[in-house]
């Protein structure tokens, strides 16, 4: 199923992020997380991109042809183009074709300093472009609510999205946020500039202060008076501030929820207890009818 359809029936739509585990990993902990996820039934999962650095036989692809084989779950395999030529590219299409995948998360990827980009793919609106009439894919793509880090202005973010759209995109998910505020005045402004594809609200539970304060450091998210009292209070007592976490994203999805967003797509971390307590926590509120 394309991504795009599961927005049509008019309710909040609630999918996962996954991540292939890295190389000296036991490739058995990804799958028993997952049939951990699919037992929460998300509307569909995504798959980071593991290209090179995921642990053998759970590569992207992988993962997602056996979420959709073994869980019956929609799902997403994302596909970074930076450091892609051309000819990558086309063995990318070929390999997802041949694995049943339909729906891409295209994404430029970010940038090593000690790996030349190849300049064939410079932003992700290149990429849906390129694979948009080679393949019958559907393309998604990330936005986000407080301006890329890499973008002059907010106009100038909404511009590059807008071309992102325009390209083929018809489904954004945004990054990380922790102040609703920020996501619905982002979702404004895109909706004042014919951004009219579904738009997802990227949730990421602050269950680990370091990990999360190396998140914001590279997404550019800013930190609520009442979040970062969070992280002073709980930071140093873990299941104190896992719980405390748990609690905001909840408090988080409940009022984006109310306020009619078109989904939620929570980044599980790989977690299958925070995003059990979360779904558990949410569940009549994310399958009520709008």
């Amino acid at each position: 199923m394309k991504i795009p359809e599961l927005f049509k029936n008019g309710r909040t739509v609630f999918s996962f992020e996954v991540f292939p585990p890295k190389k000296d990993s036991d490739v058995s902990v990804v799958y028993n997380t997952l049939e951990q996820l699919g037992d929460l039934h998300p509307d569909f999962i995504s798959v980071t991109y593991g290209a090179g650095g995921s642990a053998a036989g759970a590569s992207t692809t992988e993962l997602v042809r056996y979420i959709k084989e073994n869980l019956h779950t929609e799902s997403i395999a994302h596909l970074t183009c930076v450091n892609s030529t051309h000819a990558d590219i086309d063995e990318k299409i070929k390999e997802f074709e041949e694995n049943g995948i339909e729906n891409v998360l295209a994404l430029r990827g970010d940038i090593n300093p000690n790996i030349p980009p190849k300049h064939e793919f410079l932003h992700a609106s290149d990429l849906i472009e390129y694979m948009k009439p080679r393949s019958n894919l559907s393309f998604s793509g990330g936005c986000y609510p407080e301006v890329h880090p890499e973008s002059a202005s907010l106009v100038e973010d909404i511009h590059n999205l807008k071309k992102k759209v325009d390209a083929g995109a018809s489904h954004l998910i945004s990054q990380l946020f922790f102040d609703n505020n920020s996501f619905l005045e982002f979702l404004e402004k895109a909706r004042i500039a014919g951004i009219e594809v579904p738009i997802e609200a990227g949730i990421m539970p602050c269950v680990n202060a370091k990990q999360i304060q190396r998140m914001v450091s590279m997404c550019g998210a800013s930190l609520p008076l009442k979040f970062t009292k969070m992280i002073n209070r709980y930071g140093d007592n873990p299941e104190a501030m896992r719980d405390a976490g748990i609690a905001y994203a909840v408090d988080q999805i409940i009022d984006l929820v109310a306020q009619g967003v078109d989904g939620i797509h929570l980044y599980t971390m790989n977690n299958p207890y925070i995003a059990r307590k979360i779904s558990e926590s949410i569940e009549k509120v994310i399958r009520c009818d709008k």
